[in-house]
């Protein structure tokens, strides 16, 4: 039996996804969670072999809780959920620990057959982001600017964009507030941005936030 737990805070992309995986054989939802934090709590103590993750998120992004799933060495694998945009896909996303990635907008049988292939310990990459990769690889496209960041600057750059401050971010990290406005420092020199208004729109732009979690940050 394949246990799956559903993390996302829209209500309604929660529900359809459980009707679709509740009537499969060998599939059953272990719970469910409305924002990042709780579903990582609910990863620890229900165990399940596959967490279903929007990456936008309040409190914790879809990034920063596959990383802490990976830092801590929990069995669970991770499927984020995102939205492919006409903007370059950030190979950040594929590299940071997920087993797989879908679109919001797949179809059930989509659905099922990643949660089926990345709990048999493969990876499944959506279709629609697989065809953006490969054309941006083949016109030569600019990468997405966040290709240049650290993975701990990518948590940051996230946080920031979604309105969190320095103090919350050092907080949530357990960094000190001093490494924290050293990454801020490197990540906007790298990304060409002056201000956390200007970071948000850049990485609503590439699909990492969006202005919902934006104001449900802080």
């Amino acid at each position: 039996m394949i246990r799956v737990v559903l993390i996302d805070d829209h209500e309604l992309v929660r529900t359809g996804f459980r009707m679709i995986l509740a009537q499969q054989t060998g599939i059953e939802i272990a719970g469910e969670a409305a924002d990042g934090e709780t579903g990582l709590a609910m990863i620890r103590s229900e165990s399940p072999d596959v967490a279903i993750v929007d990456v936008h998120m309040p409190r914790l992004s879809g990034i920063e809780l596959t990383d802490r799933v990976r830092k801590h060495k929990l069995a669970t694998r991770i499927v984020i959920l995102t939205v492919v945009s006409e903007a370059p896909f950030p190979r950040r996303l594929i590299e940071a620990g997920a087993s797989g990635y879908l679109t919001k907008g797949c179809a059930a049988d989509e659905l099922v057959r990643a949660v089926r292939q990345v709990a048999d310990g493969k990876r499944y990459l959506s279709p629609d982001i697989a065809e953006l990769l490969a054309l941006g690889a083949l016109d030569g496209r600019t990468e997405s600017p966040f290709e240049t960041l650290s993975a701990r600057e990518l948590d940051v750059a996230i946080m920031l964009a979604r309105g969190q401050d320095m103090q919350g971010i050092a907080s949530k990290l357990k960094l000190s507030a001093k490494t924290v406005a050293t990454y801020k420092y490197r990540l906007f020199e790298k990304l060409g941005v002056e201000n956390p208004v200007e970071l948000a729109h850049l990485a609503h732009s590439h699909g990492l936030v969006d202005d919902r979690t934006r104001s449900l940050g802080g």
